[in-house]
């Protein structure tokens, strides 16, 4: 599958199902028991990815899943209760509609992670069902002053269960903000990188899906920004690049 491809938007409807036939998604999905959706649902909508797009997502999905796939939609709020995300935005009745799972990453089954490279964490506390299937992170394009963009892979934040990285006063995950949240967006995504990343950028004319590492990329040029200036993206690109030397030399 190609690293990735943008398509000029017209509507959620036609523009989502001809780029992810483009790329030929339908044959990574047949792959897998469990395709997994990761929006990111925050206190402002015009950060949060859209029920409209997201359902043409699912409804590609149930196409081309094999057929004892399951598909859930996941995600773990950030200072708010997340089943209150999930009725806000739209998505509980989207779940009813489809027969698709919700799961709240905050509450979900977890597991300890330990990673050498982790940068600041000694280790992560992190949800089983995100490792159990095809992540696919399903994202609205936006500038963040906290993360530089909210991309594909910023969204995996979310990831982090508040049960365990939120202040004893407060719903919000304070731990995961020690330092820059550069350091806990490499930390997570060494966790798990999505297999795939599908951004919402129709407000600049375009749908965006492929690697999301590299969908990021072409995701902060449609702001006007070059990718080295988004501090995540940069931190990730250093790791990476060392990741493949030490591979060479082995």
């Amino acid at each position: 599958m190609a690293k990735g491809a943008s398509i000029r938007f017209k509507s959620y409807k036609e523009t989502v199902q001809k780029l992810l036939d483009i790329l030929q998604l339908h044959r990574e999905l047949k792959k897998y028991d469990k395709i997994i959706l990761k929006p990111n649902l925050a206190m402002y909508q015009e950060e949060s990815t859209p029920k409209e797009f997201a359902e043409e997502v699912v409804k590609f999905c149930l196409i081309h899943k094999n057929p004892v796939a399951e598909i859930f939609i996941v995600e773990g709020g950030d200072g708010y209760e997340t089943a209150d995300l999930f009725e806000a935005y739209g998505y509980k009745t989207l779940a009813e509609k489809y027969g698709v799972g919700l799961i709240d990453l905050n509450e979900a089954e977890t597991e300890q992670i330990e990673n050498e490279k982790f940068l600041k964490f000694p280790e992560i506390i992190y949800p089983k069902i995100l490792r159990e299937g095809m992540l696919i992170s399903i994202t609205r394009l936006s500038e963040s002053d906290e993360t530089g963009i909210s991309g594909a892979i910023s969204t995996m934040l979310g990831a982090f269960p508040s049960t365990y990285y939120s202040g004893f006063f407060s719903q919000g995950k304070n731990k995961i903000r020690k330092w820059p949240i550069k350091y806990s967006i490499h930390d997570i995504v060494r966790c798990k990188v999505p297999e795939f990343a599908i951004v919402d950028a129709s407000k600049h004319g375009q749908i965006l899906a492929g690697l999301p590492f590299e969908i990021d990329k072409q995701s902060a040029k449609l702001l006007g920004k070059e990718w080295q200036e988004i501090p995540y993206l940069k931190l990730l690109d250093d790791y990476l690049t060392e990741d493949r030397v030490e591979e060479i030399e082995e």
